[in-house]
């Protein structure tokens, strides 16, 4: 397999972070989505990431989507999202608060490179809805008191809303305050301290789009 993308996107760490756990190899190609975006538009016509070839050449693209494929591949047994009933539905309705918040992160970052009279209202905006969901999750997460989100066991959420916290604290470090949410800033401390999230990281750093 093939996956392309850099690991400062949550997006892309949280896939590469999964085939790891799922021991499944592949080869990682970093390309940026403004510095090799038309490498990338050859794999997704959206020329976002993360982009997953697999081994048949079959192209996957969204990493929703991609890690729905890879729980299938791994078997419903080691599979890191439940398969099936009420603990399917909050597991992705978690992952997808997390994603939410990596969304608007993305969103502010564009509003600041891409514009040189920036909006008032909406960076506002972006940020009242990251706090929103951030008490959305520091709720989620304080319910139950287990070493992870679900239990004993790592899930997909537990490495979805790490991904997603280191993001928020590089990319817009003052909209992330530990002691507002200090049930996911330990969280985030605690899968950062797991050896397969130190082996696949990258600091934040956008490149900035080519001038034409």
């Amino acid at each position: 397999m093939i996956l392309i993308g850099q690991f400062d996107s949550p997006f892309v760490r949280r896939v590469a972070i999964t085939l790891e756990l799922y021991g499944m190899p592949y080869e990682h190609r970093p390309w940026s989505v403004f510095g090799d975006a038309d490498t990338i538009a050859a794999y997704s016509p959206a020329r976002r990431v993360p982009v997953l070839i697999l081994d048949d050449g079959e192209v996957l693209i969204e990493s929703a989507a991609i890690l729905d494929a890879l729980d299938q591949l791994a078997g419903a047994d080691r599979a890191l999202t439940p398969v099936a009933g009420a603990e399917r539905r909050r597991a992705l309705k978690i992952c997808a608060l997390a994603s939410n918040v990596a969304d608007k992160v993305v969103a502010l970052i564009y509003e600041r490179l891409l514009h040189e009279v920036t909006s008032p209202v909406w960076i506002a905006r972006c940020g009242d809805q990251i706090r929103g969901l951030l008490d959305a999750l520091e709720a989620e997460r304080v319910v139950g008191g287990s070493p992870w989100w679900s239990g004993e066991r790592l899930s997909q959420v537990d490495i979805t809303v790490g991904c997603v916290l280191r993001f928020l604290s590089e990319a817009q470090a003052s909209l992330f305050d530990p002691a507002i949410w200090p049930a996911l800033a330990a969280h985030g401390a605690r899968c950062e301290a797991l050896p397969v999230f130190q082996s696949i990281q990258q600091p934040f750093y956008v490149t900035p789009p080519r001038k034409e």
